[in-house]
């Protein structure tokens, strides 16, 4: 009996031995999955973390052109702004001298026409007056519309500026 007991004792403990070098080699490989797991999960979160910053970096890049086009956009306002304002200054700077003159000349008419002896001579100074006045005027509007013509082609060239930006920038992103 002592030698089945014996024996049945060095079963059981080869047995054991077997449980205990399966366990820890199951363990083992546990630890190597979750490992591996773990670098997988961390690598994993380190490129959307890369991912992340670079589109907030890309984000934060095209706020700040769009700041910067805006900035342009408002300078390109304004100057044109202050062309307009400078050249409107101009052309009514023009108007003016050009009406005082021609009440200046209504008036020496006026004068010599008080001074005629004949109806004759009131009709060939009326006609003269007449014809003096509108070649005049027909100059001055001319003078005037080229005028108001090329500030008008002053004025709108910035912002055509960046619009022609605006197309281009835009064409490139798209």
């Amino acid at each position: 009996m002592s030698s089945t007991k014996s024996k049945a004792a060095a079963e059981a403990g080869t047995t054991i031995e077997h449980a205990a070098d399966a366990s820890t080699k199951g363990f083992d490989k546990t630890l190597q999955v979750m490992k591996e797991g773990m670098e997988k999960a961390t690598k994993g979160l380190e490129s959307s973390q890369m991912k992340l910053k670079e589109g907030v970096q890309k984000a934060v890049k095209q706020s700040e052109e769009m700041m910067a086009f805006g900035q342009g956009n408002m300078e390109a306002i304004i100057k044109s702004s202050q062309i307009y304002a400078s050249g409107f200054q101009d052309i009514s700077k023009h108007f003016a001298a050009s009406s005082k003159a021609s009440l200046e000349e209504s008036m020496a008419f006026t004068k010599s026409l008080m001074g005629v002896k004949s109806v004759k001579e009131a009709v060939d100074l009326q006609t003269g007056f007449a014809k003096s006045s509108i070649e005049k005027a027909v100059a001055e509007s001319s003078k005037l519309t080229d005028a108001s013509v090329k500030l008008a082609e002053m004025a709108i060239a910035p912002l055509t500026a960046r619009v022609a930006l605006a197309v281009e920038t835009f064409s490139k992103t798209a």
